[in-house]
């Protein structure tokens, strides 16, 4: 199994520019090679191989002293860095998407490097930890969390972000393979995601949506104050307020998803969700910016590695007509969004609409894996929701505040 793991550096300001110079060096070899690859091109009429570029760079080494001062692994990766690029368009162009040609990274684009298998390593020195980086410097680093003794560290990324600060992130192999699935699942729930309660499963559970209102304010106020400065001027200061906005909105975003996906993944053997075209959603004219915010897509991506590390089923069902259907008679009613309940005319069912919809997705999920239906029907079992979980108030799953909630009384 691959996992990564994210953590803080703590440069000097003599690290700080050691680490710019060898980032820059790195585009520049990028760019290079880029016009190597057309150059190549169009002499032979055909691209040349990842391995005809790597060959090029002792050769480069000669005449281009700030080379040598780069290890040898991390100017590899930049020639794979570059082929990744282009089987990512050649991808998109499949796919039907117009795409262009690669181009050269300015200053700004070209923000990491990667130390692959060898040239880096964790170590104490002067009582603190350390990130050595062969032909570069022993970087403090804050390991806020452990990696597992089992793990084996294959490559380090160590990226400047748009505000300044330095982060390393390793790729790691554990030496384990995950549990598997149970074949017949007892703790199984439904999911449904939306913009007023973020998610409201078949456990009678709403999370409401996480609010960055305030956090969006600033952001605006910020960007604003930009938009007045001359462009060219000393204005960097004021441009990095506006990225640590972003990434202050970001970090708050992804760590409720984290702790929201950790806690399905580990308190249920199965989760059921709806397979959503989130791309097509956000091209719609219509509330296109709080489905942009709520980020699906990236909950569910978190939720479906988390279910696979811990033994639990994961299931996207299609999420055709999961409102509409009533959850227990199957009867489709017609409803507008702002009609947030529903009521059958067929059997009388009276439940929350988020709530049915999760019924059906658990419905369907069971379906797909095999496993046979609980004889309960939802107006027997299913719970109204009268005030949703704050999502401020979402906790690390496994910690003793969720444990205690989870095996005492369900959620309101």
């Amino acid at each position: 199994m691959y996992y990564a793991y994210k953590y803080r550096l703590k440069p000097s300001d003599a690290h700080r520019e050691e680490l710019d110079r060898h980032r820059d060096i790195c585009r520049q070899l990028y760019n290079h090679t880029l016009y190597r690859l057309n150059e190549y091109q169009d002499e032979h009429g055909e691209l040349p191989s990842m391995t005809t570029l790597r060959s090029e760079i002792p050769d480069l080494q000669n005449w281009w002293d700030d080379l040598s001062d780069v290890y040898s692994k991390v100017l590899q990766t930049v020639v794979e860095r570059l082929f990744d690029n282009l089987k990512s368009l050649s991808k998109l162009k499949e796919n039907g998407y117009g795409v262009g040609q690669l181009k050269w990274k300015p200053p700004r684009k070209f923000r990491s490097f990667t130390y692959s298998q060898s040239g880096f390593k964790l170590d104490k020195k002067g009582g603190q930890t350390v990130l050595s980086l062969s032909k570069l410097a022993d970087i403090p680093i804050r390991l806020h969390r452990a990696i597992p003794d089992d793990a084996t560290l294959k490559q380090v990324t160590v990226k400047k972000e748009p505000t300044g600060e330095w982060f390393a992130t390793f790729g790691v192999e554990m030496d384990r393979e995950p549990p598997e699935p149970p074949e017949n699942p007892e703790r199984c729930v439904g999911i449904d995601v939306g913009i007023l309660k973020y998610a409201h499963d078949t456990d009678g559970t709403a999370v409401g949506s996480l609010d960055l209102s305030d956090e969006r304010e600033r952001l605006e106020r910020e960007q604003r104050s930009l938009s007045q400065k001359e462009h060219g001027s000393n204005n960097w200061k004021q441009r990095q307020r506006v990225a640590e906005c972003h990434a202050d909105l970001r970090r708050k975003r992804r760590d409720f998803l984290h702790k929201l996906s950790a806690y399905y993944a580990r308190e249920y053997d199965l989760v059921a969700v709806e397979d959503l075209n989130v791309k097509g959603m956000l091209e719609s004219p219509s509330n296109s910016r709080n489905t942009a915010s709520a980020a699906w897509q990236t909950f569910l991506s978190l939720l479906e590695y988390k279910c696979e590390r811990e033994g639990t089923h994961f299931v996207a069902v299609n999420p055709r007509g999961t409102t509409k259907e009533c959850a227990s008679c199957g009867v489709s009613t017609d409803k507008p969004l702002w009609v947030r309940e529903h009521a059958c005319p067929a059997c009388g069912l009276e439940v929350d609409r988020d709530a049915n919809a999760a019924w059906n997705i658990l419905s369907r999920g069971l379906k797909d894996v095999g496993v046979g239906h609980s004889e309960s029907t939802p107006v027997e079992t299913a719970l109204s929701v009268d005030t949703p979980v704050s999502a401020k108030h979402v906790v690390e799953a496994g910690s003793p505040t969720l444990k205690e909630r989870t095996r005492g009384e369900r959620v309101r």
